[in-house]
């Protein structure tokens, strides 16, 4: 299909930027120019800001029934509109089609779970310690407009995980979407404006990421910042949020460790990582990314994993048959090279990939390292690409010091058949979200988030709510 230019979404209408300025938009499979998204001027912030500052003041007072009957049907035109939004996506990001319409659908998924807890939004009644004639409430507001900010990995579920959310607590919400992506994001957009979402109540715009979080940040209309992305801009944007005291969350980046036990299942382990490390062309924040092995199947589980990464079939993602796609912009291409170089200048051993793929388009060969030195950049750098690092260990204490060594804490991975060990990593390893024998499931009625320098703040389960929420109370003392 055509591959359309995309407007700003400001006050129910779409719109080009003030001044006509737009930013190229490029296919990553083959680098070339597909299309332009328009680039917003303060002139348009000041508008979509005007537009969510009355929008709010209309959305707020729906019912959360009447909120969660228009979220439902944006899910459903979604759903319906699979096929079309999942050919844009893969178009600019370059995942595989079937990885884009499943995060499509999931997104969906998500809308339709949020729709739901909103309507489970309670305050409460305190009773008065010494007059019962004194009626005490405890009431949940929505907390106003909110800037949300989002990443091109996943240009649909990034947007819909602070969208749904917001949208159920009657929150109003600028989304400053991802330039490189822009196309999936305003499908998504419009299926919202298509099911009757009021005006005003959600814009979209895409220009300069550092001016337009630094202008919207400060803005006086805006309420509660939500970001996705690297710790280093999180950090940046949650200081200049707290000089204006705005309300945030922070989903940011990771490196994710693997520790496969010596009583493992490694054909398990080794089927469900892989699948996740190069999912996406391992452009995810929870990734396995540093694999932790016990030497006494360190060789058997390197060797198969290795297999499974020269086995891939890399393409163009609307390509059938194809398993891992581009990465999304040289940049990528460009840190894939880099870590490897010092790695294996460090002492690694390469098992498999370790290139650039042809001459044409984003393409790196899924690459697995064994014998990384733990001081290697690859080791202590989200790599965000399809790269897996493996070094050995002989005891549990040694691999949970070496997974929480780094100050990310964002997803890990584990693979035992111990119960006690289980517990043990339950307990030890510091991570917002651990799987074990198990791939990552995140769902939408669990919270989504990390510790340490991988943020704060959950993007799904009922705690990511309240984010959205100003808890309040109030007295009466009756006449």
């Amino acid at each position: 299909m055509t591959y359309p230019d995309t407007q700003l979404f400001i006050d129910d209408q779409w719109l080009d930027a003030a001044e006509g300025r737009t930013i190229d938009v490029q296919n990553p499979a083959t680098g070339q120019v597909i299309g332009r998204v328009a680039h917003a001027t303060t002139q348009d912030l000041d508008r979509a800001a005007d537009s969510v500052r009355r929008g709010f003041e209309v959305w707020r007072d729906y019912t959360p029934a009447q909120r969660s009957k228009i979220m439902r049907k944006a899910a459903e035109l979604v759903r319906s509109r699979v096929d079309e939004i999942a050919a844009l996506m893969t178009q600019e990001q370059g995942k595989p089609l079937v990885e884009a319409k499943g995060e499509i659908l999931a997104g969906a998924d998500i809308i339709d779970w949020f729709a739901d807890e909103g309507l489970r939004v309670y305050g409460r009644l305190v009773p008065h310690r010494a007059n019962p004639a004194i009626q005490q409430l405890v009431i949940k507001d929505p907390v106003g407009p909110v800037a949300a900010f989002t990443p091109w990995n996943f240009p649909i579920n990034q947007v819909v995980r602070k969208l749904g959310a917001g949208l159920a607590a009657g929150c109003s919400m600028i989304v400053k979407a991802p330039e490189e992506t822009p196309a999936s994001p305003a499908a998504l957009v419009r299926a919202f404006q298509d099911a009757g979402l009021p005006a005003g109540v959600l814009a979209l715009v895409y220009g300069n990421p550092a001016e337009i979080s630094e202008y919207l940040i400060a803005h006086p209309v805006i309420r509660k910042i939500t970001f996705t992305g690297s710790t280093a801009v999180g950090k940046q944007l949650a200081a200049l949020a707290g000089r204006h005291m705005k309300r945030v969350s922070m989903e940011l980046g990771g490196h994710a460790p693997v520790i496969v036990c010596e009583d493992a299942d490694i054909e398990l382990a080794v089927k469900t990582m892989s699948r996740a490390k190069f999912r996406n062309a391992g452009q995810v924040c929870i990734s396995p990314t540093r694999f932790l092995v016990h030497e006494s199947v360190r060789q058997d589980f390197a060797k198969a994993f290795a297999e499974v990464a020269t086995g891939l079939n890399v393409g163009d993602g609307l390509a059938e048959g194809t398993e891992m796609g581009p990465l999304a912009n040289t940049r990528r291409v460009d840190a894939m090279s880099a870590l490897y170089a010092d790695a294996v200048e460090r002492g690694a051993t390469v098992l498999s990939g370790g290139k650039r793929i042809g001459d044409e388009g984003n393409f790196w060969a899924p690459t697995v390292l064994d014998d990384v030195p733990a001081e290697a950049k690859l080791f202590n750098e989200e790599p965000f690409g399809p790269v897996a690092a493996i070094r050995g260990f002989q005891d549990l204490d040694e691999a949970i010091t070496e997974a929480n060594r780094l100050s990310y804490g964002l997803a890990g991975y584990a693979f035992t058949r111990s119960l006690a060990t289980a517990d043990r990593l339950t307990r030890r390893v510091e991570v917002g979200m651990l799987w074990v024998n198990m791939p990552a499931m995140p769902s939408a009625e669990l919270p989504f988030g990390g510790v340490k320098d991988s943020g704060y703040g959950s993007e799904g389960g009922p705690e990511a709510m309240e984010a959205y929420l100003n808890t309040r109370a109030v007295s009466i003392a009756h006449q």
